[in-house]
């Protein structure tokens, strides 16, 4: 008696122990997308071209009319997340936002944490400085201090490759933008769209590309596991390239095609 108790015991906490260690099972994000009829889309906002506010107070700009568009095709309402650059990868961790929209660099360090789709945009990372600065790399930059957004690809790259620059971090590009426009900088990491909107409220002394640094797959970012709603995204945006809307958004914008090789980028 006394062993068939012990074995019974036994047979309990092992069953215990495989309840404990069995992953815990969540919702199909897709399917609770479509059941609430609304799907949210985090964009960094401050972000020229990409996500902005125009003159008339309203969220507009290539990453925020592509989640409209993604909205409008799925048949759901938009919730616009607005966030700052530091916070796209923690947002889609903690699952605040069923996508991420928001000029997101899709790099082996970054996969291991958020699922991407196929891409959907590209962008140039560059360095630039005043006519006088010269600098060719990144071994110019030590001893100049240099201006960048936390935790972009910038960041780690200039950190990295400049360990003798004094690198000076805001949190996003709005922040970084006055920085340049007040004279508090005269050399900045950053990417061509931002440095155009430096130079157009800087006319008298513009910052000029020294060297671009790396030119960058954007992704749409998803929490890991949801296979279902990767496989529509990444089927929409194939659609949509192959029928012009994704890239006539992207023109509007930036004045610029997509790669015609973008569906075939990693």
């Amino acid at each position: 008696m006394r062993i068939k108790k012990l074995l019974a015991a036994t047979a309990t906490a092992v069953a215990a122990l495989w309840l404990a260690a069995a992953p815990v099972a969540h919702a199909d994000q897709l399917d609770d997308i479509m059941k609430a009829k609304k799907i949210r889309i985090a964009v960094a906002m401050g972000i020229p071209l990409f996500a902005f506010v125009d003159k008339e107070v309203k969220a507009t700009g290539s990453d925020v009319e592509t989640a409209r568009l993604i909205a409008k095709d799925m048949g759901v309402e938009l919730e616009l997340v607005e966030i700052t650059n530091a916070a796209r990868v923690p947002t889609i961790q903690t699952r605040k936002a069923d996508l991420l929209i928001a000029t997101l660099a899709i790099t082996p360090e970054r996969k291991k944490v958020v699922d991407f789709t196929i891409p959907y945009a590209t962008l140039d990372i560059i360095v630039a400085g005043t006519e006088g600065n010269a600098i060719k790399g990144y071994d110019d930059l030590n001893g100049k201090k240099i201006g960048l957004t936390r935790a972009t690809v910038n960041d780690s790259m200039v950190t990295k490759g400049a360990k003798g620059a004094e690198v000076v971090r805001f949190e996003d590009d709005a922040t970084l933008i006055t920085a340049a426009v007040s004279g508090q900088l005269d050399v900045v990491s950053t990417q061509t769209a931002v440095l155009a909107a430096m130079n157009e409220k800087r006319p008298q002394s513009p910052l000029k590309v020294k060297f671009v640094q790396q030119e960058l797959n954007l992704g749409i970012a998803l929490p890991q596991g949801e296979d279902r709603l990767k496989e529509w995204v990444n089927t929409w945006i194939k659609t949509n390239f192959q029928n012009g809307k994704m890239n006539a958004i992207f023109a509007t914008f930036h004045d610029r095609d997509l790669p015609q090789d973008l569906l075939t980028r990693q």
